[in-house]
């Protein structure tokens, strides 16, 4: 292609403030590709004039780009583990009014999820999750809350009867549980980060990241922390150097922060 993909990657973080370069590049550059010819676009620069011009397609690359998979109560087992001795560990040191991130939260499955096991132990009315992500589009359809029958499987019973509603194939989600849940767009490698978090949940997104942009995002997560606050990571990941970081690993997906 005439112009590199250096150039390519310089354009997309003017445009977007998303910084290719945290990714790594062979999986990212083949998506692009795959993307590109799908329009049958010839080289990044038409690419890019394009994103310029037409919103529908920069909203369908952005949306593309962003990995958006997600699902509630995904490994139950862990949501098990919060559900009896997280999430009653942290209303003994900090009290009810907690205060809790889900950090790149897709289409809100992840941030629902924890205002429902956190309604098991606080009055609704008491919780409230900040949620971020980078993608508007998702954002968006997390505050829609509809969510199809596989995305819901995993929801305990007693829950998915309380809080769901069928609509035609698909599950809206309630206006009780919505409401607590506050959405901002944020880039976990660019924008500040809040302070004085009693629990941050980010699961399953960093493995896209470098090891470098990785531990970047770790380190501040841990400055974001309250001191004894925790981290909620994936099953598919791990904290290599956590304590030069400052945890203190509870178990394979809970790390707390060392007072």
């Amino acid at each position: 292609m005439a112009y590199d993909y250096e150039y390519f990657k310089k354009e997309i973080m003017a445009l977007t403030t998303i910084d290719l370069n945290s990714y790594k590049e062979k999986q990212m550059k083949r998506r692009i590709d795959t993307l590109i010819s799908k329009h049958k676009i010839v080289g990044y620069d038409k690419y890019v004039q394009l994103l310029k011009t037409d919103k529908e397609r920069f909203d369908e690359f952005v949306n593309y780009l962003t990995i958006n998979v997600s699902e509630f109560y995904r490994n139950p087992d862990q949501w098990q583990l919060l559900d009896k001795n997280i999430i009653p560990e942290l209303i003994s040191k900090f009290g009810k009014n907690l205060k809790i991130w889900s950090a790149a939260c897709s289409t809100g499955d992840e941030p629902y999820s924890l205002v429902m096991a956190l309604s098991r132990h606080i009055p609704l009315n008491q919780i409230k999750i900040y949620a971020t992500d980078i993608d508007k589009q998702v954002i968006e359809k997390a505050k829609i809350g509809l969510y199809s029958e596989k995305s819901i499987v995993a929801v305990p019973d007693d829950l998915k009867q309380k809080y769901f509603t069928k609509v035609g194939p698909s599950y809206q989600i309630s206006n009780e549980i919505k409401s607590r849940v506050e959405f901002q767009q944020h880039n976990l490698l660019k924008d500040t980060y809040p302070t004085g978090v009693n629990m941050i949940v980010c699961r399953n997104v960093l493995i896209y990241f470098t090891e470098e942009a990785k531990d970047e995002v770790f380190v501040k997560f841990q400055k974001a922390l309250a001191p004894q606050g925790i981290l909620f990571i994936g099953s598919t990941e791990q904290i290599i150097n956590h304590r030069d970081m400052g945890y203190e690993r509870k178990n394979s997906f809970f790390y707390e922060k060392k007072v």
